[in-house]
């Protein structure tokens, strides 16, 4: 089994909207948190930062520890056709905050591009399992509430 440890951040601004950003990698694509893989020796903080500023443009400090989630993907389900193995993913997840750079795409990664979205549009968007783990994490609802009708 392979492992894999990532460091990933919830941002959001002053609309209350979740930036993501656009995986694309081989075959497949969908929206997910800005992060990535933590380098051996490097902080996983310093990963999430170093992440979120290669693939969004911004350069962010942590508002604290969300949470860690471990998922095992079984090796049929990986992304790399070159393995017979399950991954362990293990990701770790801060809330972050803006404080300088600006929003850019990416260019030559494992991601296309960065948006902005509001929170009831996300469940609409072709996305990784983590967005869903992260924003629960983070306490923001994806769906607008409803309304009830006398």
């Amino acid at each position: 089994m392979d492992l894999r440890v990532a460091a990933y951040a919830i941002i959001t601004d002053d609309d209350g909207r979740v930036l993501l950003a656009h995986w694309n990698e081989g075959r497949r694509s969908g929206w997910t948190l800005p992060g990535g893989g933590i380098e051996p020796g490097e902080d996983p903080l310093d990963a999430m930062r170093r992440e979120v500023r290669e693939e969004t443009g911004f350069r962010v400090v942590s508002d604290g520890l969300l949470g860690i989630h471990s998922r095992v993907i079984p090796a049929a389900h990986r992304t790399s056709e070159d393995t017979d193995v399950p991954l362990h993913a293990i990701r770790i997840v801060y809330r972050a905050s803006i404080i300088g750079g600006r929003l850019r795409n990416e260019v030559d990664g494992s991601t296309d591009r960065a948006e902005w979205f509001a929170p009831h549009t996300i469940d609409a968007l072709h996305k990784v399992k983590l967005v869903g783990v992260g924003l629960e994490m983070a306490g923001i609802a994806t769906r607008a509430p409803s309304i009830d009708r006398l």
